[in-house]
């Protein structure tokens, strides 16, 4: 399948029809319809700006040519990598890698790139009303840090303590438990080769949304004056330390956990060395870079559900 795959015809056809299902079930679902336009607001100019399973245009557009040149272009041996996790001797998978890889010689002559990141000045806003939903979908979100970034991991403790920890950090406490608003609130950093975005997600009621903008606006204005509490970090730190284990519970999240430090190129120990690079992130760190990437007046907001004001409602 890597090396020669057939790419059927029938197959192609078979997957362009599921693909085509899938974008028409995102395109009636409020939070699908709320991320793909904020990432297009977000990265205007750039590939995370894209859709990610494309459009009905694009994707009848692509031919089985277009698959053959793909896989002939990408798929070649330096940018391949193997993980095995099981009951499976290491030097039986060694020798079945050679007899299935080592013959494999591919040219590659395109390497892969990803362009900059502009840095947004203004803030953003797009109302997409479906008058039909029962909820309001709000996706707000800033430019994060790449995978890279020495901030990564003092970024991961902001965000945890921001919109996840317990019933959703401060956000979940602010709107969800205080206010009574939200049907969900959560953060999410995603950190990539490139800066991906923290992303803050809510659903309302439509009459909410102003308020729950606004109340996301506050938070964020609120840790960017006073910062986080040690409280607040120090459960963060043990939370996501403790997590560590369930996430290396099953065979798959243990080669997704060893696929990601290889593409990464964290080392063979990122396991054994992660709890300690978690905990020495200090509260200055998370504050520091909490006022470094949560700024309300360069975030991007999308409303998707039963709401039908103009965007300058919350922009």
């Amino acid at each position: 399948v890597v090396r020669r795959p057939l790419i059927g015809a029938h197959e192609v056809e078979t997957r362009r029809a599921e693909l085509l299902t899938a974008i028409l079930q995102d395109e009636d679902d409020p939070g699908a319809v709320a991320v793909d336009m904020l990432m297009g607001r977000l990265y205007p100019a750039h590939r995370y700006g894209r859709r990610p399973r494309g459009t009905a245009q694009t994707v009848d557009a692509i031919s089985r040519e277009h698959l053959v040149e793909f896989h002939r272009t990408w798929f070649t041996p330096e940018g391949t990598t193997v993980v095995v996790v099981g009951d499976v001797d290491a030097e039986l998978v060694v020798r079945a890698s050679a007899r299935a890889f080592e013959s494999w010689n591919v040219t590659r002559f395109t390497e892969p790139s990803m362009q900059p990141v502009a840095q947004p000045t203004t803030r953003v806003a797009a109302i997409v009303p479906m008058m039909n939903k029962a909820q309001a979908d709000i996706a707000y979100a800033v430019i994060g840090v790449r995978r890279a970034d020495p901030d990564y991991y003092a970024g991961w403790v902001m965000n945890n303590a921001l919109g996840q920890y317990a019933l959703g950090g401060r956000l979940g406490d602010s709107i969800r438990e205080r206010q009574g608003m939200a049907y969900y609130v959560y953060s999410n950093l995603d950190a990539s080769v490139a800066e991906g975005p923290l992303m803050i997600r809510a659903g309302v009621a439509g009459p909410d949304v102003n308020r729950a903008v606004a109340s996301i606006d506050h938070e964020l204005m609120l840790v960017r004056d006073q910062g986080f509490t040690s409280k607040e970090i120090d459960e963060s730190k043990r939370y996501l330390v403790g997590s560590i284990p369930r996430q290396l519970e099953t065979d798959a999240g243990i080669a997704g956990f060893l696929l990601s430090a290889e593409f990464h190129a964290l080392g063979i120990d990122y396991d054994e060395r992660l709890p300690a690079l978690i905990d020495t992130v200090t509260l200055d760190d998370a504050n520091r870079v909490a006022y470094r990437l949560l700024d309300p007046a360069r975030a991007a907001i999308v409303v998707a559900g039963p709401y039908r004001k103009p965007a300058e409602a919350v922009a």
